[in-house]
């Protein structure tokens, strides 16, 4: 059976989780231990106890996720689960996928995040950006209606999570004006998520060129499995290539339907959700219905990965 694995981002975060696991499995506690020390503040205590305001500033939400996507899986490793043939994260869960691939090292990773979280927030001030997701209406209206809600400021489709869901994201008045847009289009919903940093819009271009001098001092090496990027949905192959990618990342759309699409076309027959929630197999389900998917974040779900591959 040809497996692959996907990481989280940001929005699958909540307080207490994988706090049943952490009981059960002492590499939990060991992860979050070893990003800890490199951030300099308790990260278990905050995801476990709060508050809620810090776990979800963008500072600390993206080290959190980061670290829970690969205290999952080394718990998965620990117990005996096998080594994909492919990987990839959605956004932020790319630079797990890339500590899976043995392309980054985890401290190095959860450094990384946190800079990149900072520089995010800086380029944007808090109440200026927005984002917003739009259900029940296809890729080119969502493109049209933000076109003409800019007059002047920034909004642009920048998550093709799955066949009717896409994200958009830019400035706040540009996002009212598309979501209005996207209503009158036929969408079935358009609501703004509680994010205030527009990522992966041209609005995070000036924060991608201090993350690429960032990424310039960071060691890569090659991956050890295949990780498809978010931006090309192609393999990374050279730190170069890695580097680059991930600076464009910041002001590039997530094309997680044509990752999926491309994991189907590469015979991939079983896919493991690795982190808390279950967003990401809920989109697979959408994207490739004849695609086995099992998300792995409490000890019941590690299980049933362990089963379906026996």
């Amino acid at each position: 059976m040809k497996l692959a694995a996907v990481f989280p981002g940001q929005g699958s975060q909540s307080i207490g989780m994988l706090g049943d696991l952490a009981a059960v499995q002492p590499e939990v506690i060991e992860t979050f231990a070893e990003a800890s020390e490199v951030l300099g503040y308790d990260l278990w205590q905050v995801v476990q106890e709060g508050p809620e305001s810090q776990l979800n500033s963008t500072e600390c939400t993206q080290p959190a996720m980061l670290t829970a996507g690969m205290a999952v899986w080394r718990v998965w490793e620990a117990r005996g689960g096998r080594r994909p043939d492919l990987l990839a994260g959605h956004s932020l869960g790319e630079y797990t996928a890339l500590v899976v691939a043995g392309a980054m090292a985890f401290r190095d990773a959860v450094a990384v995040v946190r800079d990149r979280g900072k520089f995010m927030q800086d380029a944007v001030p808090h109440g200026v950006g927005a984002v917003a997701a739009i259900l029940g209406l296809d890729d080119e209206p969502v493109r049209t209606a933000c076109s003409a809600a800019e007059q002047g400021e920034v909004v642009r489709a920048v998550n093709f999570n799955a066949p009717g869901q896409v994200v958009i994201a830019g400035h706040a008045g540009a996002i009212d004006r598309a979501i209005a847009q996207c209503r009158e289009a036929g969408a079935k919903k358009a609501l703004k998520l509680p994010l205030s940093v527009p990522v992966h819009s041209p609005l995070m271009e000036p924060a991608a060129e201090r993350f690429a001098a960032r990424l310039a001092e960071t060691e890569f090496t090659a991956p050890s499995i295949p990780v498809l990027n978010n931006v090309e949905v192609d393999d990374h192959d050279t730190p170069e290539r890695i580097r680059a990618l991930l600076a464009r990342q910041l002001y590039s759309p997530v094309r997680w339907a044509e990752t999926i699409a491309e994991f189907d076309v590469r015979g991939v027959e079983l896919v493991l959700e690795s982190g808390p929630g279950k967003v990401l197999a809920g989109l697979n389900r959408r994207i490739a219905r004849k695609m086995g998917v099992q998300a792995m974040g409490d000890v019941g779900s590690v299980e049933q990965a362990i089963e379906a591959l026996a």
